[in-house]
């Protein structure tokens, strides 16, 4: 009987290895085992993958589930972003079965007890543009409602830009009435007329157009984001309707200037026109008015001019000189010379007739564009007061904008004088006005837009604009706008009627675009 030697070790019983008792992965030398459980695994990976899907299907259904009852047709994003019971203007949802807008999304939210009770459940928040269905609170991410983000907040790429104004493209709203889009009407609230021809006009200046079509404006003003967003609606083509309402703008231009300019009392588009060009740019230069502070409006409309004035002495000699002499200088005398900016160029209207012909009718003169723009020949005196003024245009701006100064105003009355001023569509030189630019610079301008009044006085008349079409051919249509109503012109019958305002567009600037 052998004896153990005490060194060596006693050998101890196999233990049974950890797969068997607690269903762990089997040991390396276990191959048979590792197969088998290697094909459970694969197993469970597609279980998981088929569960995936499953979620996902049903994700999609459920999100599906109630887009079938957005209704477009009750849609207007045209209206001021206001919470329909609350009226207040934050975190505001649209419902897009009745178009009503509510003020949040949470249990206790007017949006969520409006989807409760009218049974309505498809909401899009109007400033991030997300869509969720209430009261279950989820979020479509589905794109068949991308058609409803566009309508309220239109974007254009640069290549959409550029062809505005190239091609002639109608397009159709939700009730098939054909619109060209850039020449659609704007609701008038009740005396907003004149802020509708002016936003009409500024519409077709390509550079003004364009930057604002281009750009965010997030940061700006809030007159420029309102401005930014109608221009948008009013050149796209996919709108839900013919028109638009500019009542976020019309609001916008109420509160910034305190109500000087509102949308229930007639005004003056020339005193609207000027006060909103500046407050455009100050919106879009911080407030900043100084000098070297540009922008997209003095980039378009600013020229400069120089003025001379001289004291104006009459004396007994005087007397016996005619109206031509007493305008024209003395250049013995002190001249004071300063140089201006401009955005507007003022032309005065000869006086009306006071009597009338032999057929007891009132006589309605004519005078053409040419000879009221001598007033800026550097040559042609004006007087006013006791000061001899004279005016030469020395940098003409890309689009020139002419004030015809139709009204006279004292403390009683304001009267109108209705001389028709004739004037071409095309080609209208201002070279003989600029006699010191050179010769390579472009001179020649084009009607691009031609407000007009119509009625005896401005607080009792109504305005209208026509609007150059885009450019299809040789000849170019034009349009007649007044409010809602949109009417093709013929370019003959544009200078029968009494112009106020014109925009006038330097022949380079088309090329060049």
């Amino acid at each position: 009987m052998s004896v153990p030697i005490a060194d060596s070790p006693v050998p101890e019983e196999p233990k049974q290895p950890d797969a068997e008792v607690k269903g762990a992965v089997p040991a390396p030398d276990a191959p048979a085992d590792a197969n088998e459980d290697d094909d459970d695994d694969e197993d469970e990976e597609e279980r998981v993958r088929k569960q995936r899907r499953a979620a996902a299907a049903s994700d999609a259904v459920v999100s599906e589930l109630y887009l079938d009852t957005v209704n477009r047709t009750m849609l207007d994003f045209d209206f001021e972003k206001l919470c329909s019971v609350s009226l207040s203007n934050l975190n505001v949802y649209a419902c897009l079965v009745c178009g009503k807008y509510f003020q949040g999304r949470g249990s206790s939210s007017h949006a969520y007890v409006h989807s409760v009770h009218q049974n309505h459940h498809v909401f899009i928040n109007l400033l991030t543009l997300r869509i969720y269905i209430l009261p279950d609170g989820y979020e479509v991410t589905q794109r068949s409602l991308d058609d409803i983000k566009y309508v309220i907040r239109p974007t254009f790429t640069h290549e959409q830009v550029s062809l505005l104004d190239a091609r002639l493209v109608y397009s159709y709203d939700l009730n098939n009435k054909r619109f060209l889009p850039g020449f659609v009407g704007l609701n008038n609230v009740k005396a907003n007329d004149y802020i509708n021809v002016a936003v009409q006009a500024l519409a077709h200046v390509a550079p003004l157009r364009d930057f604002f079509l281009l750009n965010d404006m997030e940061g700006k003003s809030d007159l420029v984001i309102r401005l930014s967003t109608l221009l948008r609606k009013l050149w796209s083509p996919l709108s839900y309707k013919s028109h638009v309402a500019p009542h976020e703008l019309l609001q916008a231009i109420s509160a910034a200037s305190e109500k000087r300019f509102s949308f229930t009392e007639q005004g003056d588009v020339v005193d609207f026109l000027g006060w909103f060009l500046n407050e455009i740019h100050k919106g879009l230069t911080g407030g900043k008015m100084k000098k070297g502070c540009e922008s997209i409006i003095h980039e378009t409309f600013q020229g400069q001019f120089q003025m001379q004035t001289q004291v104006l002495e009459l004396t007994r000699g005087s007397l016996h000189k005619n109206d031509k002499q007493l305008k024209n200088f003395d250049e013995g005398a002190e001249i004071k010379t300063t140089k201006s900016p401009f955005l507007f160029l003022a032309l005065d209207l000869p006086p009306a007739p006071l009597f009338q012909d032999e057929m007891d009718k009132n006589i309605i003169p004519q005078v053409a564009l040419s000879t009221l723009l001598n007033k800026y020949d550097g040559a042609t005196g004006q007087e006013s007061a006791n000061l001899l003024r004279r005016f030469r245009l020395l940098d003409p701006p890309r689009y020139l904008v002419f004030h015809i100064k139709r009204f006279t105003r004292n403390n009683w009355t304001t009267e109108k004088n209705p001389t028709i001023v004739t004037f071409p569509i095309k080609n209208l030189d201002m070279r003989p006005l600029l006699p010191e630019v050179p010769a390579t610079l472009e001179t020649r301008f084009d009607l691009i837009a031609n407000i007009i009044h119509e009625g005896r006085a401005d607080q009792q008349g109504t305005y209208k604009v026509h609007l150059r079409g885009p450019a299809t051919g040789e000849t170019e249509q034009w349009y007649a706008i007044q409010d809602l109503i949109v009417e093709e012109i013929l370019p003959q019958m544009i200078f029968l009627s009494e112009s106020y305002v014109q925009i006038w567009e330097r022949k380079d600037v088309r090329q060049s675009t």
